[in-house]
């Protein structure tokens, strides 16, 4: 595991994480159940795309999303508060020094080993994962590949909304999901220098 410090949302952050495969887009290259994603192609030219140009694609966000980002300072302060732990920020974390994807947590607990994936969702959204009292399906994919990143026994994943009960729910490595990423990524990889390399020696 290999952390690299920097602010997130950062231009050097954003440079950082040009054309690399990560956490928060596993959905793209793989399902919940182990296959190629319908969406890994265009996650594929995508960041060949972001490697030929040198620039990210912009993400959009909506105002629950903006609102979301505002609110992560408060959801950690209420995880350190209520755990008694002390949660580092970092930029990103590479599995090894080849450095070909990476994650981006909300918070990482060196002492005790751990990660935090935080949602700050709307109060509807808290309503339905409260009563469903499990990790939420569409968060699997991104926490399982941190896992796989970092190589921590488990996650925390906190969704949190002011003046509502928190759902915090502890998530450990998926033995069979991760044998899977594992295959797929290394195939990605592969395909995304082949391309990008392609494309080079085009121009």
């Amino acid at each position: 595991m290999i952390i690299e410090n920097c602010l997130q949302g950062s231009p050097e952050w954003e440079k950082i994480k040009i054309g690399k495969p990560s956490a928060s887009n596993a959905s793209r290259i793989i399902t919940t159940g182990g296959k190629p994603s319908e969406q890994r192609k265009d996650y594929l030219y995508e960041l060949a795309g972001e490697l030929l140009t040198g620039k990210r694609e912009e993400s959009y966000k909506n105002a629950n999303m903006e609102t979301g980002n505002e609110r992560e300072e408060e959801s950690r302060n209420f995880f350190e508060f209520v755990y008694g732990v002390e949660v580092t920020q970092v930029g990103v974390i590479y599995k090894d020094k080849q450095k070909k994807f990476l994650c981006s947590p909300d918070g990482v607990v060196l002492k005790e080993k751990y990660g935090l994936e935080m949602k700050n969702v709307i109060p509807k959204t808290q309503v339905k994962y409260l009563l469903e009292n499990k990790l939420p399906a569409e968060h699997f994919g991104q926490i399982q590949f941190s896992l796989y990143v970092t190589g921590f026994d488990y996650w925390i994943f906190l969704s949190y909304v002011p003046l509502m009960k928190p759902l915090i729910i502890k998530v450990e490595p998926d033995k069979k999901y991760q044998k899977a990423l594992r295959i797929e990524l290394a195939v990605f990889v592969k395909e995304l220098e082949t391309i990008t390399n392609k494309l080079k020696d085009e121009i």
